[in-house]
């Protein structure tokens, strides 16, 4: 969601944070600004409701009184409390204008906080819950208090989540943070730090990080990070080093970075698939012994969004291989219907920032209740990682497009493998059967590869669907939850309005919109499907829907039918999934840009939805 980032150095703080903040922009915001604590000119903030090139712009204006600056704090803001506007944007300040703050999240007793202040003659400026918290603190520290204790003082008496940073004009050399949900990290270089609320701006500057933890309160200054737990007392973060390219933060010749990240899917599948074999078998370093795994008589996946899609594919998967029953729950509904769950239960929570909240609460609750609990991330260090009994990384690298693409196939990799070690420790998986699912994994990259070579025919048919109102999406089997995925993908990004149905459903209501204006994407594999499948196409067809088909080389069953036809290479029907989503991203991608749409920062949507 919101983004944060900081600098302490001996640099030029201005043209850091702006660098920072665009990086953070695939997050998605409505509005930004930055503190600067200048040696001479002092506190100066300067916010903006446009993009950061008119941030930029204004700090160019300022001209001494911003640059020279040798720390600062920025912030990207997507709007929670109050609309977008400038009075809104972070960062926030105390009415003396000694005290910036800018912060992700959501404070929950901010009211009854403002109501307490206005008694004391703190007015609010802006409609936004952060607001509260520079006041409190320039309040509590109208008692002689010190910077930092007073700071601690403030955090305390907030309520929910969330990740803070705060400078003060008479404290020229700290920065003060804390967390409590949404991410914070700091990056480590010599003689300068960096503070971001996702690892990817810090590649630039820094490999080695500092993941600050539930509960931490930190000073940052010259001399380095000192960190107290939720007890107050002092804590050892140690740094990480972050293995990322960091090219995968550049657009390297692309237009978009969906568009980039379309085609850094065999590479990343690649990535994942070896990271988890040793010996040319599955090796999942789970900690969870053989006998557990036969143990484990029930799976509740937790995920919301796209991660949602990937755990109804696993159902499939994990149900036919390894014949354990599985529910996806989405995970903002998950702990408030009293889940029934034991000792033996498995909980996965699916997350590709690792700091999606409803995800990460839900696991929580199911880890609580007793399960065993595994996470499903791309980013190490990340809250879920923390929190999960086992941890199993998708290596699908920075994704900046807000519509997740590598991130899902490299999920349905990793929920492959899974199936597999659990089918394999259970017995329910045969040797060679086992051989030919890893064989096929490892051939599934090249088969990406080629199936990225339809992208015309995907976009000849974009050009002509592009100003359809709706669109309806139909599959069967563990290819329904791919027609899901590609209806939101066209959401997200174009905003048509999509829906996704297994096409046995059509028929209980869907059928009632089909009309000659409503294209019908059709995913069909020559399975034993196939049959139930063309017959709800053919009631499409009778209605005058146009059919655009997703299907295999060979299958000549839709030649009559479908109006475009997009063929894919044969592949292994366990990974069918993947493959098939490939020719939906590429729609969903041309539909939007032949709009003029912002496709890696859709309107109202964030990367990492860290409040729920």
């Amino acid at each position: 969601m919101c983004g944060i980032f900081g600098y302490l150095g001996a640099k030029d703080a201005a043209p850091i944070l702006l660098s920072g903040l665009k990086q953070l922009e695939y997050r998605g915001y409505d509005s930004a600004g930055v503190a600067l604590l200048h040696p001479s000119a002092g506190l100066t903030v300067t916010r903006t409701t446009h993009r950061l090139t008119d941030l930029e712009s204004k700090l160019t204006e300022l001209n001494g009184h911003a640059h020279g600056s040798l720390l600062g704090i920025g912030h990207t803001r997507w709007a929670t409390h109050g609309r977008a506007s400038e009075e809104n944007a972070h960062p926030h300040t105390s009415l003396d204008g000694k005290i910036a703050v800018v912060h992700n999240g959501i404070f929950e007793n901010f009211k009854q906080i403002r109501a307490e202040l206005q008694e004391h003659g703190h007015i609010p400026r802006s409609e936004t819950d952060t607001e509260c918290f520079p006041m409190l603190l320039s309040h509590i520290m109208s008692d002689g208090g010190d910077f930092a204790d007073s700071f601690g003082a403030a955090v305390r008496s907030m309520k929910g989540k969330y990740a803070i940073a705060c400078i003060h004009a008479d404290n020229p050399g700290k920065i003060l943070l804390a967390r409590s949900g949404p991410p914070l990290v700091v990056g480590v270089s010599k003689d300068e730090y960096f503070i971001a609320s996702d690892v990817a701006p810090l590649l630039a500057y820094t490999r080695e990080v500092i993941y600050l933890e539930d509960g931490d309160v930190a000073e940052l200054t010259k001399k380095g990070l000192r960190v107290f737990d939720r007890e107050g007392r002092s804590a050892e973060r140690l740094p990480q080093r972050v293995n990322w390219d960091r090219t995968a933060t550049e657009l390297d010749g692309y237009k978009h970075f969906m568009h980039k990240e379309i085609f850094e899917q065999p590479e990343a599948i690649t990535r994942t698939v070896e990271a988890h074999l040793r010996n040319g078998t599955v090796a999942l370093e789970l900690a969870l012994s053989d006998a557990a795994k036969r143990d484990i008589d029930a799976i509740s996946i937790l995920a919301c969004g796209t991660s949602w899609h990937a755990g109804l594919v696993a159902k499939f998967l994990i149900e036919q291989i390894a014949r354990i029953p599985v529910d996806v729950d989405y995970a903002s509904e998950y702990r408030y219907r009293n889940p029934i769950v034991s000792k033996k239960t498995m909980a996965i929570g699916i997350t590709q920032s690792g700091e999606t909240a409803d995800t990460v609460a839900a696991l929580g609750e199911a880890k609580t209740r007793g399960a065993w609990s595994l996470a499903i991330c791309n980013c190490v260090g990340s809250q879920v990682t923390r929190l999960a009994n086992g941890v199993l990384y998708t290596h699908a690298g920075v994704e900046r497009g807000v519509a997740s693409t590598k991130s899902f196939t490299t999920q349905l990799a990793i929920l492959t493998l899974l199936a597999i070690d659990l089918g394999r420790a259970r017995g329910t998986l045969a040797a060679d059967e086992s051989a030919k699912l890893l064989a096929a994994l490892r051939e599934l990259p090249e088969l990406v590869k080629k199936a990225q070579a339809v992208e015309p025919h995907v976009k000849a048919a974009a050009v002509e669907w592009h100003s359809t109102p709706s669109a309806l999406y139909l599959a069967r089997g563990p290819l329904y939850p791919v027609a899901l995925e590609g209806a939101l993908k066209l959401k997200e990004i174009s905003y048509i309005h999509a829906q996704g149905y297994p096409a046995g459903e059509m028929k209980h209501g869907p059928i009632a919109l089909i009309d000659a204006q409503m294209p019908v994407v059709a995913l069909l594999q020559s399975d034993l499907h196939s049959d139930r499948m063309l017959s709800n196409l053919q009631e499409a067809d009778a209605r005058g829907a146009p059919i655009i088909a997703v299907t295999s080389e060979g299958e000549h069953s839709l030649d009559s039918l479908a109006d475009t036809i997009i063929r894919l290479p044969a592949v292994h029907p366990s990974l069918a999934p993947i493959l098939y989503t490939i020719p939906l991203q590429f729609l969903a991608y041309h539909m939007a840009v032949l709009r003029g749409c912002d496709v890696d920062c859709p309107r109202n949507l964030a990367k990492s939805v860290t409040v729920e």
